[in-house]
């Protein structure tokens, strides 16, 4: 088995970068096969960066990434969180991995249970 590196991000040290700084790291830290627990979700025009970069980068050594997070008690639904079912613009926890390593096995308002693979 080999080894599985998981970082946990603080708030602070993202809300220093600019919106393509953030998806720019979360990317190149995938990509090195780390998976990324954020204490603050990204906002949902990150969120989007995030996936439109990832999707041109896509290549035989890299599957794309697995993003997952759940939102905050103390806000209702946004417009793109009615549109996508679920709370895009208040998330607190996000966790974000390779493709072919994390898949998610359940989630709801207060868990996101994940199975990491090392194949």
């Amino acid at each position: 088995m080999s080894d599985i590196q998981l970082d946990l991000v603080s708030d602070a040290k993202l809300s220093r970068m600019g919106s393509t700084e953030k998806v720019r790291y979360i990317i190149d830290e995938v990509r090195k096969g780390k998976i990324m627990v954020l204490e603050k979700g990204l906002d949902p025009m990150e969120e989007a960066k995030l996936i439109e970069m990832t999707m041109t980068e896509i290549e035989e050594d890299f599957y794309g990434l697995e993003i997952e997070s759940y939102p905050r008690d103390d806000a209702g639904p946004s417009f793109l969180g009615k549109l996508f079912k679920k709370d895009a613009g208040q998330q607190k926890l996000t966790v974000i991995g390779p493709a072919n390593q994390l898949k998610t096995l359940r989630k709801d308002n207060s868990l996101i249970s994940t199975l990491v693979s090392t194949k």
